[in-house]
């Protein structure tokens, strides 16, 4: 299954694409995470907060192709994406391991993942790379098998989306 989740609300047909969801955040109710880690304790692999998060963290554990398509604001994500990967904390365990010489957590049943990250808003080279290095350590414990950013304007999202998505296809 391929799972795009999306910052913002695109009309791209292609997005009914057969084995893909399309979520677009923006238009979830999704709260902060408080850090309680009762997704690990009280209810282990879900969170405590009932909102629209709890349909989609196990989306991105299930899924074997992910898209992410976010603003990025002084390097990371903007406000909606970061809310919802901060959210996913209960697709991970309460224990350690160690990935490449560094600590990260067990995953609880997450697929491996072809990722893609489209990237509107970064202004400039510097930001670029602050935001490449993040993508690099979320890769580690989103369990992505490989991954590949591409930058755009906001004005290209849906043009960068189809022929990101047609290469892929193409791939397959």
């Amino acid at each position: 299954m391929r799972l795009i989740l999306s910052d913002i609300d695109l009309k791209y047909d292609a997005l009914q694409l057969k084995d893909t969801n399309f979520i677009d955040l923006s238009s979830l109710q999704i709260k902060n995470c408080m850090g309680c880690f009762g997704c690990w304790t009280k209810t282990p692999g879900k969170c405590v907060i009932r909102d629209d998060a709890v349909k989609v963290y196990p989306l991105i554990a299930a899924c074997e192709q992910l898209v992410y398509i976010t603003h990025v604001v002084y390097g990371g994500y903007d406000v909606i994406m970061k809310r919802m990967l901060e959210r996913t904390i209960p697709i991970q365990q309460a224990f350690l391991r160690v990935l490449d010489g560094e600590t990260h957590h067990v995953q609880r049943k997450v697929a491996l993942k072809d990722a893609l990250i489209i990237a509107y808003g970064a202004d400039g080279s510097q930001e670029r790379a602050v935001f490449e290095k993040l993508i690099a350590r979320n890769a580690k414990n989103m369990n992505f098998k490989q991954y590949r950013i591409r930058f755009c304007e906001e004005a290209a999202l849906e043009e960068t989306l189809r022929k990101e998505l047609d290469a892929w296809n193409n791939r397959s």
